[in-house]
């Protein structure tokens, strides 16, 4: 009983093809992401790509470095243990040191504070995860930690103090030692805090320095979990075990030691102000002045773009849907077809703009 006239049943065909025209999602979609990673570099936070802004909505478990990222990475020698002479030590200490990029070699250096004479050091080797050994005035000076004493036979005093301690052994005996200590970043507590309001499950802090240092660290800022004496392969390890426990993870750090794990990770967020540039261009977002608060608020902007995203999608594809069922039946007219079309992208992309709006997360 329905009439075969050509001219009503091409006016539904015209109608159907305007409603199913994909405006809507084709222009919204992207521009949501657009929208949002451009309200985050508003806020000094860089997404490298909507495929990591996605990622990033989705993660429950951030891995943080310590130094630097959760902590100034400023060293300073508050205590100085001589053996021998206090003067001796610390100078033998800063030349080994001498050609040392480490936050720690620096702070060594600035608490001899003298102008230092390069040629008097030969022989400088980096011991990874151990320290420094040099050769100076032809005497062998070795810098580092408790696994570069025992390499040496030597057994150094114990510290109880979460502080930093530095040994050092001047021609294979034990000289004595220097003690440093870093502050925690204003805020870093409460980014934590931040970050579990912000959805995020588990903290969880790798740090290559000591059990006791990174212990009172973790509670100071009230992380969850930590792992100490870490080289970067042992990160990579622990991010790898984390993966495998079905995390989505997302890995903060700041130094050359951390991308390799910035890149392992399903997001890695650098700090872009005093961070590595081999840390900054592996990670995928980099947060321009080095404030850990804005790791929460990366994850908020991220999180209200997806739901940005799907609003549009569901609202798209639902008034479409609608529409065509009253176009294949007749009822629908070409000025709903362009409401269902011209109107429904503009109503997405208005939505799309909302995405901008990151201030006040």
């Amino acid at each position: 009983g329905i009439p075969g006239s050509f001219g009503d049943w091409l006016y539904r065909a015209l109608t159907f093809l305007v409603i199913s025209c994909p405006c809507a999602l084709v222009i919204s979609i992207p521009l949501s992401f657009f929208a949002g990673i451009g309200g985050a570099s508003r806020e000094g936070i860089l997404i490298k790509g909507s495929n990591y802004l996605e990622a990033l909505s989705r993660v429950d478990t951030v891995a943080l470095d310590k130094t630097g990222t959760l902590t100034q990475g400023v060293f300073a020698v508050t205590e100085i243990s001589p053996v021998t002479e206090e003067s001796r030590l610390l100078e033998y200490a800063a030349l080994a040191e001498i050609a040392s990029s480490h936050p720690i070699a620096k702070s060594i250096r600035d608490a001899w504070g003298k102008p230092m004479d390069r040629s008097r050091v030969t022989g400088i080797r980096e011991i990874g995860g151990q320290g420094i050994s040099a050769l100076v005035d032809g005497v062998p000076v070795h810098v580092g930690n408790d696994k570069l004493m025992a390499s040496l036979g030597i057994t150094p005093p114990g510290w109880e103090d979460w502080g930093t301690t530095v040994h050092v052994a001047v021609d294979g005996s034990y000289a004595g030692s220097l003690r440093l200590s870093d502050r925690a970043k204003p805020g870093a507590g409460r980014a934590m805090a931040e970050l579990k309001k912000a959805g995020v499950s588990r903290t969880v802090m790798l740090t290559g320095d000591s059990h006791a240092a990174a212990q009172k660290t973790a509670a100071e800022l009230g992380i969850s979990e930590f792992f100490s004496e870490l080289l970067p392969g042992g990160k990579v390890e622990k991010v790898e075990q984390l993966l495998a426990d079905g995390a989505k993870l997302a890995f903060v750090g700041d130094g050359i030691n951390d991308a390799p794990v910035l890149s392992r990770a399903d997001v890695g967020i650098a700090m872009g102000a005093l961070g590595s540039d081999a840390a900054i261009e592996a990670a995928d977002v980099v947060l321009m002045d080095d404030d850990p608060m804005k790791i929460a608020k990366a994850i908020r902007i991220c999180r209200k773009c997806m739901a940005i995203v799907r609003q549009n999608i569901v609202f798209s594809l639902a008034v479409k849907l609608g529409c065509l069922v009253l176009g294949a039946l007749g009822i629908a007219n070409m000025w709903l077809a362009i409401f269902a079309d011209v109107g429904v992208m503009v109503i997405a992309v208005l939505n799309a703009i909302r995405a901008l709006q990151v201030k006040n997360l």
